[in-house]
């Protein structure tokens, strides 16, 4: 039985307007200095007081090459040239944007951008309405209440609204907008298949008619407002189609990562109770065969077991992969994509929906074992989306703009799909994988197309550094002109191998920090506005209210580590946990009163980058020193023989936890007890001896999903020994790594 799929609130409260933010990034001597006890000061939404004034000076100073804190030697670099040796400490580089490059960025200096964020602080309700205004609105929200917000749960239920009222919808404004303002024309959507010889593309016209096709299938099946419909597929073109096909009609659609489980698939389905599942015969990854179908067979049969029927299976033949006499069949249920959706018309109305009306469930990993189902809503999600895309990436209408990303991840549906098409961006789409056939696929790829923009995550650029600049060289990647990266904090080496192999010294990275919850981009770089330094997410968002707390929820100003926390909401924010509104306030709100709790660590130096030390739950406590699996694992990295690296706690009977590192060597490097114990020096000097790891692990791979994902359950099962309790494995891209992984335990 499909169940409608609503989002309820009560309790109203206004967004409050702060006190003023002292200025960012002006001459020192206009910010108030803290006061010298405990690092506090006035409460800044930036975390931020007199620091950021100085950044100014010695960012300006910096400019010449020197900086007397590292002796005289060069720390500074401005786009286009390459960086310069890497300091000790690995946070002393600034990278400042060229004149070039900053002249036609949209936000083209630290002035502007503070002109910006404090505007959007100040005035949320007029900052965001001006941009929402952008977007096409059947009709207008009332002006008198733009946003409506409770985070403290001690005066009542959480609740987050914006533009409630407002009446839109985001297939709309992604699609019909641009072919409306003489774009149909524009490529919409390139895609690039496993094979390099597999490619198509699609116009902003052309995409318009396969949606609404889909999208008057889906109603004639029976599909309306508030709906679930399950998607299941790879990278194929239908994938994107599909979401804005639900979304066209008011349907909720819930993506699921094609590389779950079935058992993982099913319990997605039987928590939101579908009306259909849309899902493709199979797919090829390099040489291997996925029966996707076949895995959809068997989470339905367990699906209806419990309760949920689902009645129809629309199949997309991925002709490339499987034909139909090889795919299995359950007539009366299973419906070929290619007979029934090209019969439908091209036109097809759009149902309007409110800004508050649910748009999409993504299910998100929980500590609990229970996926959380993620809702996020219309209309404040595609204003958040759209700007983020736009000003993170400094989007010109030129660009063409790759994410790595699958959609069943957040990444895949803020900035493959909605962002991007918002903007009018031209997309590419890839259904392969990035070593197949050779590790050169991404920049042939690059130069096939012309890529402007590429966007990936840390773990895919270690394992390309790990082949090293063979595959790279011998494409010239003369179109890339911005980087960005996503999914963990990237490590200072990491950030200069991409920094200066893959974008020869003249791409700004976009080194962004957000969560599925929060919808887009949070803290992030703007390419043009201000120097960046290597593995740092660097400033917050317009709009974005970061602090750093510690154990008691008390804001810490100035250089510090802590609980990172945001006060404020913000358009793109999630709204609740479907479902399960208790778990919502408790993960989310419960911990720190009055603020959304992220889970992640981080620290904030004396200029006010802000750098991401990662989840909390993955913060070892050794004697007392709380320490970041991030931190370990970046020291490690920055060794010239180590590739990769995962780092989880073990029980320690003196320290209460110690250290256990995987750590993957650079190819043809021999495993050595000279190089372990080199690599837990390399940890001492950069961190501490607190943090010298107590036993090194070699790994000739680590436990990834598909996407990229390291699977750190897995590794903490083998680094405590708990083989029996090693789980689900499916959804690694090489199960294989596992056994060889335990093989390795006592070498």
């Amino acid at each position: 039985m499909a169940q409608h799929i609503y989002y309820c609130a009560t309790t109203t409260s206004g967004c409050a307007r702060p006190a003023a933010i002292p200025p960012l990034f002006v001459p020192s001597p206009i910010l108030p200095l803290p006061p010298l006890r405990r690092r506090r000061s006035i409460p800044s939404p930036m975390g931020a007081t007199g620091h950021l004034g100085a950044l100014a000076v010695a960012a300006a100073r910096t400019r010449n090459g020197v900086h007397a804190r590292n002796g005289g030697r060069p720390c500074a670099a401005v786009l286009g040239e390459p960086l310069p040796a890497a300091l000790d400490d690995g946070v002393g580089l600034l990278v400042h944007p060229s004149a070039d490059f900053a002249a036609e960025a949209l936000v083209s200096s630290t002035q502007q951008y503070r002109e910006m964020y404090q505007r959007s602080i100040d005035d949320p309700a007029g900052f965001w309405s001006e941009i929402a205004e952008e977007f096409y609105w059947k009709e207008k929200w009332n002006p008198d209440e733009v946003c409506s917000e409770n985070l403290d749960v001690t005066k009542g239920p959480i609740k987050i609204e914006w533009f409630r009222g407002g009446m839109t919808n985001i297939c709309y404004n992604a699609v019909d907008r641009n072919v409306e303002s003489g774009n149909g024309d524009k490529v919409a959507m390139y895609w690039e298949g496993n094979e390099p010889s597999d490619d198509g593309k699609l116009t902003y016209s052309e995409l318009l008619d396969k949606v609404c096709q889909l999208a008057n299938y889906l109603k004639s099946v029976g599909v309306g407002k508030g709906d679930a419909v399950v998607i299941y597929l790879p990278m194929l073109m239908e994938l994107p189609i599909a979401m804005l096909a639900c979304a066209r009609i008011g349907a909720v659609h819930s993506v699921v990562f094609a590389g779950f489980s079935a058992d993982a698939l099913a319990q997605r389905i039987i928590d939101c109770k579908p009306k259909l599942v849309i899902t493709c015969n199979a797919v090829k990854r390099g040489l291997k065969t996925i029966p996707l179908k076949d895995i959809v067979d068997t989470s339905l049969a367990e699906s209806a077991k419990n309760g949920v029927d689902v009645g129809i299976c629309l199949t997309y033949e991925n002709q490339s992969a499987m034909s139909k006499v090889d795919t299995r069949w359950k007539p009366g249920r299973d419906v070929w994509w290619q007979d029934v959706v090209p019969n439908f018309p091209t036109k097809c109305d759009v149902e309007w929906v409110d800004a508050e009306d649910p748009l999409f469930l993504l299910y998100t990993s929980g500590s609990t074992g229970k996926p959380k189902g993620v809702l996020h809503t219309t209309g404040g999600y595609m204003v958040y989306s759209a700007t983020t895309f736009k000003h993170a990436f400094d989007y010109k209408p030129t660009d063409i703009y790759w994410c790595t990303a699958d959609c069943g991840w957040i990444t895949g549906h803020s900035y493959v799909t909605y962002g991007p098409l918002l903007n009018g961006a031209t997309v590419l789409v890839f259904e392969g994988a990035p070593n197949y056939p050779d590790p050169g696929r991404c920049w042939d790829i690059v130069d096939k197309y012309g890529v402007t923009i590429f966007y990936t995550a840390p773990t895919l650029i270690r394992s390309l550094m790990r082949d090293g600049t063979e595959y790279v060289s011998r494409y010239s990647r003369k179109s890339l002109r911005v980087l960005g990266s996503v999914g963990e904090p990237i490590n200072p080496t990491a950030w200069r191998w991409f920094y200066d192999v893959i974008g020869d010294s003249r791409c700004p990275i976009s080194d962004t920090w957000w969560q599925t919850e929060t919808g887009g981009f949070m803290i992030t770089p703007l390419p043009g506005a201000w120097p960046q330094k290597p593995g740092s997410a660097t400033f917050p968002f317009f709009g974005v209210q970061p602090v750093i707390v510690d154990e008691k929820g008390r804001e810490l100003e100035g250089e510090c580590s802590g609980y990172l926390c945001i006060k404020k909401s913000w358009p793109g924010a999630f709204r609740t946990l479907y479902g399960d509104k208790d778990r919502y306030e408790t993960t989310y709100f419960k911990p720190f009163a009055g603020y959304y709790f992220s889970g992640d660590g981080c620290r904030r130096d004396k200029d006010g980058y802000h750098w991401l030390t990662g989840r909390v739950d993955d913060v070892i406590n050794v004697s007392g020193h709380r320490i970041g699996t991030a931190e370990v694992e970046s020291a490690l990295v920055s060794h010239p023989k180590c590739a990769e690296a995962a780092v989880v706690g073990i029980d320690h009977e003196v320290k209460g936890q110690g250290i256990y590192a995987f750590v993957t060597l650079v190819d043809g490097v021999p495993y050595s007890d000279d190089l372990r114990k080199s690599l837990i020096m390399t940890v001492r000097s950069q961190i501490g001896a607190f943090a010298a790891p107590d036993k090194i692990h070699w790994a000739p791979g680590l436990p990834k999903t598909r996407s990229g994902k390291i699977m750190r359950r897995i590794l903490q099962k083998i680094a405590s020994r708990q083989l029996d309790e090693l789980g689900d494995t499916s959804t690694l891209a090489e199960p294989g790594v596992v056994d060889q992984l335990i093989a390795l335990s006592d070498s």
